[in-house]
């Protein structure tokens, strides 16, 4: 392996330029410290703040030390790519109770394989620079700390709502990492952080998840109740959940920082109608149509019955129909106690309103 180009502040452009070739839309490189956030892990890890995420605590050991994760690593390569595919119509889709949301980042393709593979291509252009290096790639796919790595590379910084935000491209983004034991020099300039006094985030929260600023308690968290969690969804956190099926948006919806975003990269542009689609019609999918549409897509990962589960609270909360009661107790005894449990909530919600706001359709 060369010894000087690739010590070089010369290969930190190049390296850019193929970064952004590449369709990444940020790149930095840091190296493997990441004590300085290690407190503030264990201190959510203590309170129980990860829910279910049992893994979180397994795996805690190799995400203190990336080294420990990928022997002889001495520097990671942080990249972010950009996935917003338009804006300004996600608090319609919200405002309207019928309609299913659906996380943003969801509605296209699953990331997870194309970052790989963009990440994969950069590290074989390293190496036709630098010569052979112990390499591998990861995109949300490893115990790492992404997100303070990423702080350190120079992407942006931690926001109030635990995510990473850049000026010119809020947080509607992915971030991967290439862990290389080429001795990069590493990126000087690092985000000041900008969120000062607003608070806009921690207050728009459905389910009031974030404990204080950087702190935020999974367990209340749509995300992770509508994707990670098993088991039914505490009642108490249903109504607040509204039609939120997948994920939710609300503490970037709300951000100053989201204004100045870009358009996102076209691999995840929305497909299937997802973006603008009834919760009738996706309770009514059958296992083979949630397979097929949600091929390639981040929503596999709640599987068909959890899908349901969760779309079935949004009926719950949505108009009162003839129409919706009539596809929630069609699924009655189909999959399980759990789903029975929330079509059971959904029904007594729907027919409770009712009771008090008559309605022609019912």
């Amino acid at each position: 392996m060369e010894t000087s180009w690739h010590q070089s502040a010369e290969i930190l452009q190049a390296l850019t330029d193929e970064a952004q070739r590449l369709g990444f839309a940020r790149i930095g490189v840091t190296d493997t410290d990441v004590t300085a956030h290690s407190p503030f892990l264990q201190q959510w890890l203590d309170e129980g703040l990860h829910g279910s995420m049992g893994w979180m605590e397994t795996h805690q050991p190799l995400r203190e030390d990336p080294k420990a994760l990928v022997p002889g690593t001495q520097r990671v390569i942080s990249v972010s790519l950009d996935y917003r595919p338009t804006a300004g119509d996600e608090w319609a889709v919200l405002k309207r109770p019928e309609k299913a949301y659906i996380s943003r980042y969801a509605l296209g393709r699953d990331y997870h394989k194309l970052f790989r593979k963009r990440l994969n291509q950069l590290a074989s252009w390293l190496t036709e620079r630098v010569g052979p290096h112990g390499y591998r790639v990861f995109s949300d796919s490893a115990p790492i700390m992404e997100k303070h790595l990423a702080e350190k590379a120079g992407l942006g910084w931690i926001g109030k709502h635990t995510l990473l935000l850049s000026r010119d491209g809020g947080s509607w983004f992915f971030l991967g990492e290439l862990f290389t034991d080429c001795p990069l020099p590493l990126t000087e300039t690092q985000e000041t952080p900008r969120c000062g006094s607003c608070t806009a985030c921690l207050d728009i929260c459905p389910t009031e998840a974030f404990v204080a600023p950087y702190r935020l308690d999974a367990r209340r968290c749509i995300s992770y109740l509508t994707i990670e969690h098993k088991g039914e969804i505490p009642e108490p956190l249903r109504a607040p959940m509204g039609n939120r099926v997948f994920g939710c948006d609300d503490c970037q919806l709300v951000c100053p920082w989201n204004r100045y975003t870009r358009t996102g990269d076209p691999a995840f542009l929305p497909r299937h109608g997802l973006e603008d689609i009834d919760l009738e019609t996706l309770f009514r999918w059958d296992e083979a149509t949630f397979l097929t549409l949600t091929e390639g897509s981040p929503i596999r990962r709640a599987g068909y019955v959890k899908f349901l589960e969760n779309v079935a609270i949004g009926l719950g909360n949505g108009p009162v129909t003839e129409s919706a009661m009539s596809a929630l107790a069609a699924r009655l005894g189909q999959h399980g106690d759990v789903l029975d449990a929330h079509i059971q909530w959904a029904l007594n919600t729907l027919k409770n309103r009712a009771k008090e706001t008559p309605s022609d359709s019912v």
